[in-house]
């Protein structure tokens, strides 16, 4: 008697021999199955709708560039590039423009028809921190390939600030896909019909414009976020961030507040990073995932997100909620660049979950910004800018400094 191979057991249950991406169960099943391994033991909270946390190893190795994947192992390309070893079982304060590779503490033995694609947590991307995905061996960024087996690395870049970090913190997630999870523009034209996608600032429904995707506008005006702040653009030379503090600093000692009117629109300066949100509500309905395309050429020469993924749920009405605006962590590549109120800026791309997930994007798993309208990262304080203090609060404690 031929006995079953893991692959045929893994494809015996439902929710993992479905096409798409695959749901939190199904995450659950892969780690129960010792497809996604760790030595420290991955918690359940680590598992989001569509996609699973990643959390940063022991070390990490400031290198002086970064490097295509694919040429030469990775353990040589740090040798040949490595500045410094970084204990990051403590704390380290990593410096805006250096490039470091972090050993990830998660592994991967995949079935063979799984594959992967990973993105910054909405965290990072609101803190300017560029991360990449890399495996061992691998050809693309971002991209881990069918039935891999093997060690997890990450990129890590701050852009602007400088950032505390350590052992076990998540700065980016995984999701996992089995054949095609894409929808075309006929079938997300069919799903608005059925389904409410976007909403204005009234919760009134508008007509979901589609083209190679969902399109996504700027809100220029404040609409509908009781506030005419519109726009926050990232100071330089602040003091360093935590990321494991939350609700703790004052806005006006990292960012400055752009506030409408607007008239003559907003020129994104090449060197600034700035946080925006759509003039539309969003909806992701529970069996739909989505993803925002951070760079569009035939939209303009910027990128407009970071982290892209969108779980299923996000601003859905079975939360109780009429469509979520979608925060944007926007860069002008080389010239500076106007945006008018309501000028299209991106596409959603709408993805179908292999099954809906027992878990919906919202506060009830600990989401942070379903109910968000224009949102920093979730280390600020709410308070509006003009009511919040100077001060930044306690002094950091001493920790290792990694300079560029």
């Amino acid at each position: 008697m031929n006995t079953p191979t893991r692959d045929h057991l893994v494809q015996q249950r439902p929710e993992l021999s479905a096409t798409g991406i695959l749901p939190s169960q199904a995450i659950r099943s892969l780690v129960d199955g010792k497809r996604i391994t760790s030595q420290i033991p991955i918690d359940n909270d680590q598992i989001q709708p569509a996609s699973i946390d990643l959390r940063l190893g022991r070390e990490a190795y400031q290198v002086r560039a970064s490097f295509l994947p694919g040429k030469a192992p990775i353990a040589q390309k740090i040798r040949d590039l490595l500045i410094q070893r970084i204990d990051l079982t403590g704390s380290a304060v990593l410096a805006p423009g250096s490039v470091f590779i972090v050993p990830l503490i998660e592994s991967l033995a995949l079935p063979s028809d799984v594959y992967g694609k990973a993105n910054p947590k909405s965290t990072t991307g609101r803190l300017d921190i560029f991360t990449r995905l890399i495996t061992e061996p691998g050809h693309e960024f971002e991209l881990v390939p069918r039935g891999y087996s093997g060690p997890l690395y990450l990129e890590v870049v701050s852009r602007t600030f400088p950032v505390v970090i350590r052992t076990g913190m998540k700065l980016n997630q995984l999701r996992f896909v089995r054949g095609k999870s894409d929808v075309s523009d006929n079938r997300l034209i069919k799903l608005a019909e059925t389904e409410r996608l976007v909403y204005e600032d009234d919760e009134t429904q508008l007509e979901a414009q589609i083209e190679r995707g969902l399109r996504v506008s700027v809100d220029l005006q404040g609409s509908g976020l009781g506030s005419n702040v519109v726009a926050y653009k990232a100071k330089n030379h602040t003091p360093p961030i935590d990321m494991e503090n939350v609700n703790h600093y004052d806005i006006d000692d990292f960012w400055d507040v752009i506030r409408s009117p607007l008239p003559k629109g907003l020129t994104l300066n090449p060197r600034d990073f700035y946080i925006l949100a759509s003039w539309e509500r969003i909806s992701v309905p529970p069996s739909y995932a989505a993803e925002m395309v951070p760079f569009d050429p035939s939209i303009g020469e910027f990128r407009i997100h970071y982290a892209g993924f969108f779980d299923p749920g996000f601003g859905h009405g079975m939360s109780g909620i009429k469509g979520t605006k979608a925060v944007l962590e926007v860069r002008a590549h080389e010239v500076p660049i106007l945006l008018e109120d309501r000028q299209l800026v991106g596409k959603l791309l709408y993805h179908k979950m292999a099954k809906e997930p027992d878990k919906i994007y919202g506060p009830s798993i600990g989401s942070s910004y379903q109910q968000q309208g224009l949102q920093l990262s979730k280390q600020f304080k709410k308070e509006n800018s003009e009511q919040t203090s100077s001060t930044l609060g306690p002094t950091l404690a001493p920790q290792q400094l990694v300079a560029g």
